[in-house]
């Protein structure tokens, strides 16, 4: 739910890839691959770079299905296309396509989401008597849709889908419908369950597997999609609970408490780690925990998982949900709520790929191994030849907009021109209000990296706060904190994280530097819009002290080294 898949291939295949029959279109003309966002959930090519590559043919496949058969030899000496993607489309272009175009982000995941969370997130603003009188408003008897605002959200899934495939038939693209899996080097089976009129097969010079995930569910839960229900089934909010229990509290756990609090219900988080929203560097989420927590109908349990979850009836039987201590594994509680969101994180979609007919295979959770440049590797850790996995059902990072950077990286590297993609220049971000941002290492990891390189007493901490902000404080949201990790040694930037308005689309400026490989002083000079929220990104940067630059008007420079002091025009 946290961050979204778009570009030039996108959208997620579920496990329950069924689908609607699209008809099969005509070979694309149009020179490039395809620039549209059609991926399955988390992997996706961006336009640009598919442009780039030399006219090939591309085969786009967004579900698996289940088979097993031994590996097989033999290697066609003509192809069908040049790339199959198993989750995805561009170039003269063929989708294969089990269930809905756009796939999990489009249709179950980060797009309706974002439309839950904006309604949401205004009942909270105009409910906040105290804020709208800051602002000389007066509101009284605010009411809303439950309806409408599920509405709100399927419209838009359904409207960008309409616009996914409709990109595609201007395109000239081939949609096939079915779930894909290897018959063998350079080979693809698709068919759908019960469907004789549909299926087929195709072959390709290079395949790429971008068949995404679908929500994790711990054994012991019973999911009904009523009143115990995960992610998936959260989005078509076809009721607001009074009490409902969260299991776990990573971006997904965050957003819907926010929705739902917003929307009247009181929340129960029920987090296995000894720390409320784990993963996250600990003094931001300390912050958050305060706004986002505390100050909301939220109460929470950590140390414990819930090791039986038993179904209710709404406003007849509450649902059971049973404790269970987390290192003793000892039951010590009983929670009965009205509903239970199961929020425990997503498991690769890989299972039927069959993978074992290019020999290869998933590792014991199913993520499909590959190496820096996103090829499949095989048992022994040797690349297998053509073949390549990107998104969610490789494990690396799990985020849509990951996914599509690796697809990118990927197809570089089909076409010759050698790509290793930077996993830690990567945003992630947690749509929440005010929303929780950042790229790269917490302060705990860079330390901890730091002790392990003998470079610990370089780790430096700079940190600002929205509070002075002038943008903010006109909207009466000016609860925030930024925080850069660095090194005082070079300037290398180690890791940044943002908490308040607009956060989400602050980290880019951080996230493109580390791309960029651009140090603490590269970033000097950069100039934003007064009176903007951006500024607080400015005020982060000027406050970050690099050795041998003692003004921040100076940009330091690295040699040999060190940093030398160079005065600005």
């Amino acid at each position: 739910m946290a961050s979204c898949t778009a570009s030039s291939v996108r959208g997620v295949p579920s496990a329950r890839n069924q689908g609607t029959t699209v008809p099969r279109l005509q070979p694309c003309r149009v020179p490039g691959l395809c620039p549209t966002p059609s991926l399955a959930q988390n992997g996706r090519l961006s336009a640009q770079t598919l442009r780039s590559v030399p006219r090939r043919s591309l085969t786009v496949l967004a579900s698996s299905k289940n088979g097993n058969s031994a590996a097989h030899t033999s290697t066609p000496t003509k192809f069908d296309y040049d790339l199959v993607i198993i989750g995805a489309g561009g170039l003269r272009v063929a989708i294969i396509e089990g269930h809905d175009i756009g796939g999990t982000c489009v249709n179950r995941g980060c797009v309706p989401s974002k439309a839950l969370l904006a309604a949401a997130g205004q009942v909270r603003k105009l409910k906040d008597a105290h804020h709208m009188k800051a602002l000389g408003i007066q509101i009284e008897g605010l009411t809303y849709d439950r309806a409408t605002i599920a509405g709100h959200a399927q419209n838009l899934a359904q409207t960008i889908q309409g616009n996914l495939k409709r990109s595609l038939v201007a395109l000239g693209v081939d949609i096939l419908v079915g779930q894909g899996k290897f018959a063998g080097p350079h080979t693809i089976k698709y068919s759908l369950p019960g469907r004789v009129d549909v299926g087929g097969s195709v072959t390709g010079r290079d395949i790429i597997i971008a068949t995404g995930s679908v929500p994790f569910v711990p054994p012991g839960i019973a999911i009904d999609g009523k009143t115990v229900f995960t992610s998936d089934h959260a989005l078509r909010l076809d009721w607001v609970p009074d009490w409902l229990a969260i299991i776990g509290s990573g971006y997904i756990g965050l957003e819907f408490s926010d929705v739902y609090t917003a929307l009247g219900s009181e929340v129960s988080f029920i987090e296995a780690l000894p720390s409320i929203m784990p993963g996250f560097d600990k003094e931001i989420a300390r912050t958050a925990q305060r706004a986002l927590i505390s100050a909301r109908a939220i109460d929470f349990r950590t140390g414990v998982i819930a090791s039986r979850v038993t179904p209710g009836v709404p406003g007849v039987k509450p649902v059971s949900i049973e404790l269970m201590d987390f290192k003793t594994k000892e039951v010590v509680d009983e929670l009965e709520v009205d509903a239970c969101l199961v929020a425990t994180g997503r498991s690769p979609y890989t299972n039927g790929l069959n993978l074992g007919a290019v020999g290869a295979a998933t590792d014991r959770r199913g993520f499909v191994p590959v190496n820096d440049k996103m090829q499949v590797t095989d048992g022994a850790g040797k690349p297998v030849p053509h073949v390549y996995c990107i998104g969610d059902a490789n494990g690396k990072y799990m985020l849509a907009h990951a996914a599509s950077a690796q697809g990118i990286s990927a197809v570089e590297n089909i076409v010759g021109r050698p790509h290793v993609l930077n996993h830690r220049s990567v945003p992630a971000a947690c749509f929440t209000h005010p929303e929780v941002a950042f790229v790269g290492l917490t302060e705990e990891a860079a330390r901890e990296e730091a002790a392990a390189g003998g470079w610990a007493e370089a780790v430096a901490v700079a940190k600002t706060y929205f509070k002075g902000n002038s943008k903010a404080l006109a909207e009466g949201e000016s609860d925030g904190l930024g925080k850069l990790i660095y090194r005082r040694d070079t300037g290398e930037i180690l890791g940044v994280h943002l908490y308040g308005l607009h956060a989400a689309d602050l980290i880019h400026e951080f996230s493109n530097a580390l791309a960029q490989r651009q140090s603490v002083q590269d970033l000097y000079f950069n100039v934003h819009a007064h009176p903007t929220v951006s500024e607080v990104v400015e005020e982060l940067i000027r406050h970050a002290k690099v050795d041998g630059v003692t003004d921040p008007k100076l940009a330091g420079q690295k040699k040999d080294g060190k940093v030398a002091a160079t005065a600005s025009a």
